[in-house]
């Protein structure tokens, strides 16, 4: 028997290494810290445990890789009646909570329990009152900041005319703004670029500091909605994208600055075909209709007004009040169908349609300039086509594929020597 040590809110007994095991690592860096003991039954008879040179190291790497933030423990092998057990020492972590496959645990006792939403908002708040240089990206963002605003401020201006440091800690307002490896719990996004109704093409979850996810959430839509090039006989051709982007920006930026930072309800963007859909947890307050916010009859309440006013400064947003209204105004001057506004239990919806004319128009002038191409060039390749035309490899594809379909081209040859043909020339291309 075991008898130096029994199970207790410091100690875990386990016979080999498995996943579960990475979970009382995570409830002992969310606590007092503690030791787990492969190798002992829970009775604490010595069984041993069988490694190779490579375990404890593997081991390391897998306890490093499965939790967030990632927690690196010590083993230390021990002789027991002849049997090998593997102590893994973990430390209690100074940054919480830690999490495992998305869940939370914490040690009680001898047991491990799941924290509940309150503990885990706890756990993070407790890391604010935290010296304000303990967060080591805080001040290269506060940095960054500043280059946006276009302001000849220091980074010290910054902190003391915004109050985001109070008592030599750091405000929750500045945590959240600026703090990029721990505020994930507050500020993630959650970003899906559907397919159908219900397969998922693409995903990025966005746990950045606030201040930095106004351009990841833009680039990632850019990256999954259509273009055209329209000629005006300027030098230059114009974009036009088949959703009033300065719209879709105001969107983001509404849903970054009013969301309720106190829940732990990750915000939501679900990307279709034919229009674009927010979910951001933060009811209106009391009084404060639908209609009056559309109508910008109403004096501006920011929920964040430290996080207002940052995003004011760096030019991310006009002025208060103003995002809603502006969004209807600018969707109504690309001639597009107003945008969808609800409350849905403490959640607020928005729903931005994709123009059916840039569609219909897009479709045909793709085709068209396709046609344009292999006529002036028979051998003309997709990766020249993408070139030329500012389109993705698949869209190319796409509109060959209907054009083959349609009996407007044909395939003459091989994929690397061949060349392409219009069905109703003769000639050739």
């Amino acid at each position: 028997m075991y008898k130096d040590i029994v199970e207790n809110n410091t100690a875990e007994f386990k016979l080999s290494f498995q996943k579960e095991v990475i979970k009382y690592v995570v409830a002992f860096a969310n606590s007092k810290g503690g030791n787990i003991f492969l190798g002992i039954a829970d009775d604490g008879k010595t069984v041993g445990v069988e490694l190779s040179s490579e375990s404890i190291q593997n081991y390391i790497n897998i306890i490093k890789q499965a939790t967030q933030p990632s927690i690196i423990v010590d083993m230390d092998l021990i002789q027991k009646d002849r049997k090998n057990i593997l102590e893994i020492q973990v430390d209690e972590y100074p940054i919480k909570p830690v999490s495992y496959k998305g869940r939370y645990h914490k040690r009680r006792s001898s047991s491990n329990h799941q924290m509940t939403p309150v503990e885990i908002s706890n756990a993070y708040l407790k890391i604010i009152n935290s010296s304000w240089d303990y967060f080591s990206d805080v001040n290269h963002n506060v940095s960054r900041f500043i280059g946006m605003a276009n302001i000849n401020y220091t980074i010290e201006d910054i902190y003391s005319k915004f109050e985001l440091i109070k008592d030599g800690n750091i405000t929750y307002g500045c945590y959240l703004l600026f703090n990029d490896n721990d505020a994930s719990l507050f500020t993630n996004i959650e970003i899906d670029r559907f397919q159908t109704e219900t397969l998922i093409k693409d995903s990025l979850s966005i746990d950045d500091g606030l201040i930095n996810q106004v351009e990841t959430v833009m680039n990632f839509i850019y990256k999954h909605i259509n273009k055209a090039y329209v000629i005006t006989g300027k030098p230059q051709k114009d974009e036009v994208w088949d959703y009033q982007m300065d719209a879709i920006r105001e969107i983001v930026f509404n849903m970054i600055v009013h969301k309720d930072y106190q829940s732990n309800i990750h915000s939501i963007m679900k990307i279709f075909d034919d229009k674009i859909e927010f979910y951001n947890h933060g009811k209106l307050p009391e009084g404060l209709t639908i209609e009056d916010v559309k109508n910008g009859k109403y004096k501006s309440m920011p929920r964040n007004l430290q996080i207002a006013d940052m995003f004011k400064t760096a030019n991310i947003i006009e002025k208060y009040g103003s995002g809603i209204k502006r969004v209807i105004k600018l969707f109504k001057e690309n001639g597009s169908k107003e945008p969808l506004f609800e409350e849905r239990l403490g959640v607020m919806v928005v729903v931005a349609y994709r123009k059916d004319s840039f569609s219909e128009a897009s479709l045909e002038n793709t085709r068209d300039k396709i046609v344009i191409l292999l006529k002036q060039n028979p051998k003309c390749t997709i990766p020249e086509m993408m070139d030329k035309m500012g389109k993705s490899r698949d869209t190319i594809k796409k509109h060959i594929s209907r054009l083959k379909r349609d009996n407007i081209i044909q395939r003459i040859g091989s994929t690397k020597s061949g060349y392409w043909k219009l069905i109703d020339d003769s000639e050739g291309l």
